[in-house]
Parts: structure tokens; C-alpha cells; sequence
């Protein structure tokens, strides 16, 4: 057994599912401005909620049920830019349960 930070890593990286790189590359592009926007990836329905900007901001992985209604997991974007406007820090985290 594993004892000290190596233990709770691993078992956060258990916890966490962990963004394929083919997904990234389809959710990271620009799309409309403020809007809800749906896809199909593999076997998951997505919904992204996006920015003024058009960037993805929220999205919700799942399944969809009749009414659109995606249950599975929520993901969140964090985007920082420096004071001339150049980006810093993009990434996507786990943020839990969607229903």
C-alpha cells in the first residue's frame, strides 16, 4: 500500500476521466457566440455552452434522453489571458455528475 500524495494521485486520476486528445481538438475550436451547441462524439451526446467569443466554456457529457436532457458528467473551462491578451492557462476540469 501506498501511503502520503502517490496514493491520493492516484486515486484522483481514478476519479477523474481524462479528455482524449481527438476530443479536445473537436470542443477547443471556435463556435457561435453564446450559444448551445450540440454533438455526437463516439458513443457520447455533448452539449457546449459557449462564450462571447464563441469558445467553449461548459460542457455536458452523456447520454441524452428525449428531451435533450444529457446525463452523465460536467466539464468546465478555465481560459486566463495576460494584460496584452495572450492566453496563459486553457484547461478543462471535472466538475461532476450532470443530470
Amino acid at each position: 500500500m501506498i501511503y502520503g500524495n502517490k496514493c491520493a494521485l492516484h486515486y484522483f486520476n481514478k476519479l477523474s476521466m481524462a479528455l482524449g486528445e481527438d476530443l479536445l481538438k473537436k470542443i477547443n475550436k471556435k463556435f457561435e457566440a453564446s450559444e448551445m451547441v450540440t454533438l455526437r462524439y463516439r458513443s457520447y451526446d455533448i452539449a457546449l455552452k459557449t462564450d462571447k467569443d464563441g469558445n467553449a466554456i461548459q460542457m455536458f457529457m452523456g447520454k441524452a434522453d428525449e428531451h435533450g436532457v444529457i446525463k452523465g458528467d460536467r466539464y468546465a473551462r478555465t481560459m486566463k489571458y495576460d494584460r496584452e491578451g495572450k492566453l496563459i492557462k486553457n484547461h478543462w476540469e471535472r466538475k461532476g455528475k450532470a443530470t
